[in-house]
């Protein structure tokens, strides 16, 4: 088995470094005493998680600070006193740098979970970020990662909407996706089809809105040979195409009525009618349709056939604005920044505090597609090795939050944090209690205040 490795910078008390991991018999551990040290060792890139132990301070806040931007691509753990939080530049320092971190006297124990975790974090990235991963996404996997984009997070809501997207991959009935827009419905119809059995076959998305209504028909049906003017040969439809595979149609609110009942007898008989043509042909698509409308209501006016509607919405879903799911932005802000990474400086490491303390306080009306476009702005107009909430065009006078406000990321913080443990211990209330450093009462207490169940 390949053996971890680990750089510890113990700052002039390597015995006491020692002692911390002398346990950690599956990690190649090389200790050094000072941050130039430091440096030298990690020119060969071997390392790929670092421990920061600071015993006598003879690091300078902004020296580590200059240190670790170098050195952004590694996760660093820290070992701090208590007296240390009370400093501001060492709060900074933790929140912008560190994975995570722990204050003297350390527990071994704990302290080896914790450098397990950013190992295997560190093992993630740098698979994701491979030359085969590299290809594969030029091959055509980047729609696989943005279809994925949607998925990550673990707010309620998120968790929720990934439970109903695997139980709904497993049959082959009709889908009805709503959500305001932006809020990434067709990327959530991508993860149904790529979780179903049809995830070999085509992925066909049809914006119902954006095709002229003269041209509708046969965008879908396909036509014959003479069917019209300048048909000159024949052309199978969008549907014909789909079949094996997912057809998904998007804004089907705004599709002709004189359509819907083409529509629906496809969904009934399975089979579709080129223009020009009377011969049958039989089609094995599933359709996931989707609307930023509330269908009912277009039912209710008479735009909207009602019974296209109940065979379109067998299985109904709703994705959540991206402003029931706060808790999930950091995350999905941090992911977005590496998809489009190569539109970005490599003097760019990532996000300020003030950007995501500012990003926690916008609105964001236009949802998961604002996020990408305003990371993405970020990418090209950051100077420097932070993204500041200018970059984001957000107004840095939200980065600085109420107490109220402060109280519900507080919250929000802490929620995320059991919700986590408790994923990575199987839902073992004891071994979570422990990673967090609590009692079980007191993990038990934590849970009945969030509303949570172990």
């Amino acid at each position: 088995m390949t053996r971890k490795r680990l750089l510890c910078i113990a700052a002039g008390d390597l015995d006491a470094a020692a002692l911390l991991y002398g346990g950690m018999v599956d990690w190649d551990i090389r200790t050094v005493s000072g941050l130039d040290e430091a440096a030298r060792v990690l020119r060969d890139g071997r390392y790929p998680v670092g421990l920061l132990m600071p015993v006598r301070r003879q690091h300078r806040a902004a020296d580590l600070d200059s240190f670790l931007r170098r050195h952004g691509h590694m996760q660093w753990v820290g070992v701090f006193s208590p007296r240390d939080l009370d400093n501001a530049a060492c709060r900074e320092l933790i929140v912008e740098h560190l994975r995570d971190y722990h204050t003297a006297p350390v527990d071994p124990i704990r302290l080896a979970h914790t450098l397990g975790h950013a190992h295997g974090f560190a093992t993630l990235r740098s698979a994701a970020n491979s030359p085969a991963n590299a290809a594969a996404e030029s091959a055509g996997a980047s729609a696989s990662a943005a279809a994925d984009s949607v998925l990550i997070g673990n707010s309620d809501a998120l968790v929720r909407l990934r439970v109903q997207v695997a139980r709904i991959a497993k049959v082959a009935a009709p889908v009805l996706i709503w959500g305001e827009s932006g809020s990434g419905k067709e990327l959530t119809a991508q993860a149904i089809h790529a979780c179903s059995e049809r995830a070999g076959g085509p992925f066909v998305p049809i914006n119902c809105g954006a095709i002229a209504p003269t041209l509708i028909q046969s965008e879908l049906f396909g036509y014959e040979r003479g069917a019209f003017t300048g048909a000159t040969r024949g052309k199978a439809g969008l549907i014909e195409s789909a079949d094996g595979g997912t057809l998904f149609l998007d804004e089907i609110g705004d599709l002709p009525r004189e359509l819907q009942a083409n529509l629906l007898r496809f969904l009934q008989e399975k089979t579709i009618c080129r223009l020009g043509s009377t011969r049958s042909i039989r089609v094995d698509v599933r359709v996931v349709a989707a609307s930023h409308v509330q269908l009912q209501a277009a039912v209710a006016n008479g735009s909207f056939r009602e019974d296209l509607y109940y065979r379109l919405a067998v299985l109904p879903v709703s994705v959540p604005p991206l402003r029931e799911r706060r808790e999930d932005l950091a995350t999905l802000a941090e992911h977005f920044f590496h998809l489009y990474a190569d539109e970005r400086s490599p003097r760019l490491t990532g996000f300020s505090s003030r950007a995501v303390a500012a990003m926690l306080d916008h609105a964001w009306p236009g949802n998961v597609r604002e996020l990408i476009n305003r990371v993405r702005r970020a990418l090209v107009m950051a100077d420097g090795r932070l993204i500041t909430p200018l970059d984001l065009g957000l107004d840095p006078a939200a980065a600085i939050p109420a107490p109220a406000a402060l109280d519900d990321a507080r919250a929000r913080t802490e929620r995320s944090a059991l919700r986590e443990c408790l994923q990575r211990s199987g839902r073992n209330v004891s071994r979570a209690a422990r990673d967090l450093g609590v009692s079980r009462t007191t993990m038990y207490r934590l849970l009945s205040k969030h509303g949570m169940q172990p």
